[in-house]
């Protein structure tokens, strides 16, 4: 078939397919003409095309009593340039099928010859009610029915009666539409935290605008106007400049996709499109959220008021008001202000308002968000102690929390209170180890953090620096850093004393340095403990510091946080805390071995082979082995072992070699300890384990050959380029060894090159510590020289080039 993209005929004035394609590839070739003037373009110009074509085979078939509907989409004039032709054929049921039949194939083939999409059906109006009663999807797209060219009388009164149904049928037919939505949504995902999400299908899309226009139909309940076109017509915009760039009829906005899709809409990057389509989503996900809450009450409502008025005549009931802080009362299953409520004199109301609701987990009102948003005197700067406990209680009221500030941002209460909102509201994070924005995550990490108070003597700063913590994306440079600076700020403005200040600026500059230090470091490096404990200064922030990396973590997503994880920051917190104590910080350099690496180094002296061990250990989040290797110093070890591992399909999460000099012996002794989990499946066998590094330290079994091969056999996951990798010496944190850093896509036997190409630099690896977020890997290897010590600088920034061009 030929796409009217692609045809090129010059015969436009005519009605016959060439000219419709060529007209229609003008129009959206048009730079000037987008947005809703394109779509109802484009719609108009299908119409005329259609009402030709229908009149040519009525001619052609006799057929009289027959009409043809556009409905869904195109009977919106929503034409995207990709989008289906929704059409049903009506006709009165006069007309010989034979005839019947060929009239419609004059219709569609004419179609489907241009490589349009076509959606079809031929009905009576009576079989289409009866169709739209049996089936859901068919009596939406029916609401929005409109002529195109034929008996326009057949569809006025099948219009009439459909719209009939579906009101007197809302009782029944709302909650089968709120259930469909919710299974969407639970398979579709959350639009506005997806980095490839579908325009359509995900919650807050363009299905969901048309499920509340349905609801609306029904006339039991309308959704939240404010916005909601405006939300409409950018999802509208952004899949057309989806089906332009890519030339499919798409909805989904991948990655690769969305820098071509920005320029076209002109905007300045795929962070400024997702941004807007983020946006947009949030507005038409609140909209549904209060929408159908409103769908809930009054059905219920309308169940209940047969019995009452069995049980009270036909005196009318007044829901009853129970009363939750001054100014906010409970009605009807929401928090609502008290009629003697006064926004314009009790500027802390927004905020005792919102507490109060969260703490009762309770839906907020949506016209007293509405009065606050329009009514609220502004909080007087630095706030009164009162509005900073009733923020402080809002934070730390757990999960109800969200509904209540997402609701409370929506009509732009936040971004009053907190103007450094603005920039984090609805900005993307790129890492897909992160579930949410960046808006929502800080949320989400107060919540974590309400769970965590009770470990903390400062629950208030702990919640605060939840809030704060990521504040400072958005802007230039290291977010940390400008986090600071902000986070100081908004603490003055909300009345914190000065040294609460100075802490709360501390908590949100180094809210990543437990995690990094305890995934990325040597903790037996006395040089690592004490650079941690100069940075943190205090008992007091430790302690809040360690539960807010929880709360980070957990907020992030489930490749943030797990059992191993927090034992390595459980551990640096214990040295970092006997440091701030007095304690100086332990050197372990003279550690004694353990029994088990003293027999494995004298079994592996006796037998000039390598010895293993495994030790499985069931936790909460994977099955994790600890993997002891001895083997007699040689060169090549690291390598060999890791790429034996990635063979085996072990993830490795940390590592640690150290040369062991036993009494009495001849020759050293290098053990390994490894910290391992499986990628599926169960654990190898510690025999094929050893004899496979048998083999790879004598060269009989090829690693890199092997590598090579199954990755190979690994589909690539279509998607823009990740970054190259990048090595860096990292200074001053440890007076042992050398300490590069290693960032680079994870892959399969990532620790295998790295291994090689510090082996063939003639270094030697101390330890190595392994963090890998979602599609990243960041390694931390400690290295010395020939000597046992560490690199000069020249030497060390010469190493890291090496390793990288390695790895490139």
């Amino acid at each position: 078939m030929t796409s009217v993209e692609e045809t090129t005929d010059d015969n436009t004035a005519g009605s016959g397919p060439s000219g419709y394609a060529a007209a229609r590839l003008r129009l959206l070739q048009e730079e000037s003409r987008s947005g809703p003037s394109r779509r109802s373009a484009l719609a108009a110009l299908t119409d005329d095309w259609l009402k030709a074509l229908f009149a040519q085979a009525v001619r052609e078939t006799g057929v009289r009593g027959a009409a043809l509907v556009a409905v869904g989409g195109y009977g919106r004039a929503e034409l995207s340039p990709r989008s289906d032709l929704d059409l049903v054929l009506l006709h009165d049921g006069r007309a010989e099928p034979r005839a019947l039949a060929a009239l419609a194939d004059r219709l569609w083939y004419p179609v489907w010859d241009l490589g349009l999409a076509l959606d079809h059906s031929v009905r009576t109006p009576g079989e289409a009610r009866k169709t739209a009663a049996e089936d859901l999807k068919v009596h939406l797209g029916l609401l929005d029915a409109r002529p195109v060219a034929g008996d326009v009388g057949l569809l006025a009164g099948l219009r009439t009666s459909v719209l009939a149904d579906w009101r007197n049928q809302a009782a029944k037919r709302l909650p089968q539409l709120h259930s469909l939505c919710l299974e969407r949504a639970e398979r579709a995902g959350e639009l506005r935290f997806l980095l490839e999400p579908d325009l359509k299908e995900a919650r807050g899309g363009l299905r969901d605008v048309t499920a509340l226009r349905a609801v609306a139909a029904s006339w039991l309940a309308d959704a939240p106007r404010e916005g909601l076109a405006e939300a409409r017509r950018r999802l509208l915009d952004a899949r057309d400049a989806l089906h332009l760039v890519t030339g499919r009829a798409t909805e989904r906005l991948s990655l690769q996709e969305q820098t071509p899709v920005a320029a076209r809409l002109g905007l300045l990057d795929a962070d400024a499109l997702l941004r807007e389509v983020y946006e947009a989503a949030r507005v038409v996900s609140y909209a549904g959220d209060v929408t159908w809450r409103e769908v809930g009450r009054v059905l219920r409502a309308r169940a209940s008021r047969p019995r009452l008025r069995g049980l009270l005549g036909t005196r009318a009931t007044v829901p009853e008001r129970a009363p939750l802080a001054e100014g906010v009362v409970e009605s009807d299953g929401e928090a609502v202000l008290a009629l003697a409520a006064r926004p314009d004199r009790d500027p802390v109301l927004p905020l005792r308002f919102g507490a109060a609701a969260a703490q009762a987990g309770l839906p907020v009102s949506l016209h007293a968000v509405r009065r606050l948003a329009a009514q609220a005197k502004p909080l007087p700067v630095p706030w009164p102690a009162e509005a900073r406990e009733q923020l402080l209680t809002l934070l730390g009221a757990g999960e109800p929390t969200v509904a209540v500030w997402e609701a409370l941002e929506a009509e732009g209460i936040i971004t009053k209170l907190l103007p450094d909102w603005e920039r984090v509201r609805c900005r993307p994070q790129r890492n897909p180890v992160h579930t949410w924005t960046v808006d929502r995550h800080l949320i989400e990490t107060a919540v974590r953090a309400s769970e965590l108070t009770r470990r903390v003597g400062r629950p208030d700063l702990l919640l605060m620096a939840a809030l704060l913590h990521d504040i400072g994306k958005g802007w230039p440079g290291d977010h940390s850093v400008a986090g600071e600076t902000i986070a100081r700020d908004v603490a003055l403005r909300v009345g914190f004393d000065p040294q609460d200040v100075a802490v709360l600026g501390a908590l949100v500059r180094h809210h990543l340095l437990l995690i990094d230090t305890a995934t990325r470091r040597d903790l037996d490096d006395p040089a690592t403990v004490k650079a941690v404990a100069e940075a943190v200064g205090s008992a007091g922030t430790l302690e809040i510091l360690h539960a807010l990396t929880e709360a980070d973590a957990l907020a992030t997503g489930p490749a943030a946080w797990s059992t191993w994880r927090g034992s390595l920051v459980a551990d640096l917190v214990a040295r970092v805390a006997a440091v701030l104590r007095g304690a100086a910080p332990e050197v372990t350099e003279l550690e004694i071995p353990t029994t088990e690496q003293e027999r494995l180094a004298v079994e592996a002296l006796r037998t000039r082979e390598p010895v293993l061990a495994l030790h499985a250990r069931q936790e909460e989040d994977a099955v994790g082995v600890e993997l002891v290797v001895a083997v007699p110093d040689q060169p090549g070890v690291l390598p060999a072992v890791a790429g034996v591992l990635a063979l085996h399909r072990l993830t490795v999460r940390a590592a640690d070699l150290r040369s062991l000099e036993l009494p009495d012996r001849l020759g050293e002794v290098l053990v390994l300890r490894w910290r391992v989990a499986a990628e599926y499946g169960a654990l190898p066998q510690a025999a094929r384990l050893r004899t496979d590094l048998v083999r790879a330290l004598d060269g009989s079994l090829d690693v890199p050959a092997r590598l090579a091969d199954r990755e190979a056999a690994y589909p690539r996951r279509r998607g823009v380029l990740p970054p190259p990798p990048r090595v860096t010496v990292v200074p001053e944190v440890s007076s042992l060894a050398t300490v590069l850093e290693v960032r680079a896509p994870d892959a399969m036997g990532l620790l295998h090159r790295i291994g090689r190409a510090l082996e063939s630099s003639g270094v030697r690896v101390r330890s190595a510590h392994v963090s890998t977020l979602g599609a990243n890997a960041v390694d931390t290897v400690y290295v010395v020289d020939g000597d046992g010590k560490p690199l000069a600088p020249p030497a060390a920034t010469a190493l890291a080039k090496a390793v990288q061009a390695a790895l490139a």
